[in-house]
Parts: structure tokens; sequence; C-alpha cells
């Protein structure tokens, strides 16, 4: 395992329970449907859901096939024989969330005073703070999808920063309140000017919410509670599916470069090509 640069090293967003609960859930197999297609104790299922040890490498390997996930890499996860390693690009500020426990970005532009901040969330004081301490001027205020934990503190930012935009797709924009008709109504693939010569793009990816995004700023895409290392995230959209999450992040975010750095919403950060190696999900 390598720990990432830059980065202290924290547990993965998912254990295996939570890989073997969110296949199952999309697969639509309950532990008495997965014991009789694989023979394994419908007891020993859900006891592994629950986070009560885990199966074998044989076991996973089995359930992995009925699931229509890839079994070498559950059977690696199982074992937690892989940790992601990514260096944070030089232009990314991290900043933790808390009370949340999710993650929260600052990017910014070579002339180091010119920034756009992923999900506001958490206490404000920790987010004007970040802000401040560059000193940035916020151009943006990216919101990844409409869950608390990543837009709870839209409201104390844009208060502070006035002149920032505020870009979050419209299927999730109510969660923001009133600010929400302030809100660019961006769809998959528009690019935001940043700066002369950059830019930010944002690409719709259906799944954990109707609106849920991710937004791509050189090598780096900020992937909110899309992608995860090792994993994806849970479904609590009223209309996208499953198969809608799992296609967001095989046909947009697995056409990026491999060696794009991926800062998920939780847990440490990837890249493309190691979530396309590792990813039981892919």
């Amino acid at each position: 395992m390598s720990a990432t640069a830059g980065w202290p090293k924290i547990g993965l967003e998912d254990d295996p329970s939570d890989l073997l609960r969110k296949a199952s859930r999309g697969a639509k197999l309950d532990p008495n449907a997965l014991g009789r297609r694989t023979g394994i104790e419908p007891a020993a299922i859900s006891a592994w859901l629950k986070g009560d040890g885990v199966p074998t490498e044989d076991q996973a390997r089995s359930l992995a096939g009925v699931l229509s996930i890839d079994p070498g890499k559950f059977a690696d996860a199982a074992a937690r024989r892989w940790y992601p390693g990514a260096e944070l690009p030089p232009y990314v500020r991290h900043h933790p969330h808390d009370p949340h426990p999710s993650n929260g970005y600052l990017f910014f532009l070579e002339d180091g005073k010119t920034a756009a901040l992923v999900d506001p969330a958490g206490y404000p004081k920790t987010l004007l703070n970040a802000v401040n301490e560059g000193p940035y001027a916020l151009r943006y205020i990216l919101i990844t999808h409409k869950h608390a934990d990543h837009c709870d503190a839209t409201a104390d930012v844009a208060r502070a920063f006035p002149k920032a935009e505020i870009v979050m797709h419209r299927a999730d924009v109510k969660a923001i309140g009133d600010l929400g008709k302030r809100a660019i109504p961006v769809a998959d693939g528009d690019e935001l000017p940043f700066g002369d010569e950059a830019a930010i793009r944002m690409l719709h990816t259906p799944g954990h919410t109707d609106g849920s995004s991710c937004f791509l700023f050189r090598s780096t895409v900020f992937s909110g509670d899309t992608l995860f290392a090792g994993s994806v995230g849970g479904i609590f959209a009223d209309v996208s599916t499953y198969e809608d999450l799992l296609a967001s992040v095989s046909l947009k975010l697995f056409s990026l470069d491999d060696d794009t750095v991926v800062m998920p919403g939780h847990g440490p950060p990837t890249t493309i090509g190691q979530e396309k190696a590792h990813n039981p999900f892919f």
C-alpha cells in the first residue's frame, strides 16, 4: 500500500460490507437469493453485509460473479490488498467538512489569486478561512449534488463572497433554496471560463442523485459522491438508477486520461487509471 502524497492516510470510504451491500442492492438480490446462487449460507452473507467478518477469496469471487462485479477486484477489496496512491495537485487545497465526514476543496489559477470552491458544507468558518488564507478572489461555488454534507453552507459562503457564481445542476438545485435562482444552469459538457486560458468542464453523472455532477479542471476531476477510491456512491435518486451510475462512471469519467486525479467527496484521492484497475464495480 502506498499513502497518498500530501494527504494523511485515511480509510477508504467503503469497506467490504459497503461494497457487498451496494452491489446486492444494485442487482436486487437479498442474502437468500445470493445463497441459492452461490451455495454460501445466507446467514454468513447477512453477517458480511453488517460488517461481521468478510468472505474468503473463493467466496468473494463467487459472490462477485453473481453480482456482476469484478471477481478479482472484489476479492482484493475483501482482503484489503489495495490502497490508492495519488498526489494532490499543486493547484488544489483540501479542507474537512466537519462535522460531516466529507471532503471540501479549493482549486486556483497559477496567479494564486483566483479560486473555485467545491462543495460548500460543514462549518462556514472553515470554508471562509480556506478562501481568505489565500487570499483568493472566489470566482465559483461548485456544488456536486444536493445532499447536506455537500451544500449546507452555501448561503454563508454566498453571503461572504457575493460576486462568486453558484454552479449546480438544475435537477438538484432546490436543495439550496432561493439561491438556486442564482445558479448557472449548466448542462453536461458545458465549460465555465476560468482565467484567460483555463476552463472548468461540468460532467453530469446521474445515479447517486439525479443532478450529481463532476467538475473537471486540467488533470483533476472532483467527483462528489459519484466515484470513490475503490467504490461508487449509493443510489438516492428519484429517477436515476444503479445502471445510470455505472454508465456515468464508465462512459464519462473513464473516458478521461488514466493519470487524471480523482478528488472524491469522501475518502482519499485516486486516479482514473487506478479505478479502472481496482474498482470492483468495473
